[in-house]
C-alpha cells in the first residue's frame, strides 16, 4: 500500500472550502486529468480520469462527511484506494490536508504507477485546490 500525502492553505474559512470539497461532481471542473464524475445515487460516484497516458474509470463512495472538517472516500472497484481531505483553520484560512493510500495489485503495472503517482497526485491535488481557492 502506498500513500501520498499534500496540503496547502486557501485563504478561506473552513465551512466555505468544505462546502466545495462536498461537491464531489464539481472536481472534474477543478483538474486537467479528471474527465468526468457521474453521481450514482447517495454519496457514490463514478470517477473518469485519463493519467500516465491511461483512461481510469472507478467507483467511489463517501465514507465520512463531518463538515467542515473531515470528507473521505473509499473505492469500490478498480484500483483500490481511500482518501480523506482534514480541514484545519489556521490564521491564513484553512489548512486542507489530503491523505490518499492505494493498492494495486499488478506488480509490473505497480511499479509504473509508483513511478507517477506522487508527482501526479500532488499536481492534481494542487490544480483542485487552486481551482476551489479561485471559487472562493
Amino acid at each position: 500500500m502506498a500513500t501520498i500525502e499534500h496540503s496547502a492553505i486557501l485563504n478561506a474559512p473552513p465551512e466555505r472550502v468544505f462546502a466545495l470539497l462536498e461537491r464531489v461532481e464539481d472536481f472534474a471542473d477543478y483538474s486537467d486529468l479528471i474527465k468526468a464524475i457521474e453521481p450514482l445515487g447517495k454519496d457514490r460516484y463514478r470517477w473518469h480520469v485519463h493519467a500516465v497516458g491511461m483512461d481510469w474509470t472507478f467507483d467511489v463512495a463517501i465514507t465520512e462527511s463531518r463538515p467542515p472538517e473531515v470528507l473521505a472516500w473509499e473505492s469500490l472497484d478498480g484500483v483500490h484506494n481511500q482518501g480523506c481531505y482534514r480541514l484545519t483553520p489556521v490564521p491564513e484560512g484553512t489548512k486542507v490536508a489530503l491523505t490518499l493510500t492505494y493498492v494495486i495489485r499488478n506488480r509490473l503495472l505497480e511499479k509504473a504507477v509508483n513511478r507517477a503517482a506522487r508527482p501526479l497526485v500532488g499536481k492534481v491535488s494542487q490544480q483542485i485546490l487552486e481551482r476551489v481557492e479561485a471559487r472562493l
